[in-house]
């Protein structure tokens, strides 16, 4: 799980402690490997520009 415990939700509903949006983090346990390996990379992305979605 990719949750850091500082769960803080943006204007966008986007968690400033991981960068998944609020239905990213509702739809995680019911993610597959692959789906969350991909919304992993696209995390990783969201930290690194700062953008959210």
């Amino acid at each position: 799980m990719p949750c850091v415990r500082h769960c803080c939700l943006d204007n966008n509903d986007v968690c400033l402690g991981c960068h998944r949006s609020l239905d990213e983090i509702l739809g995680w346990h019911s993610m597959n490997d692959q789906q969350k390996s991909a919304l992993l990379a696209i995390m990783q992305q969201r930290a690194i520009t700062g953008k959210n979605r």
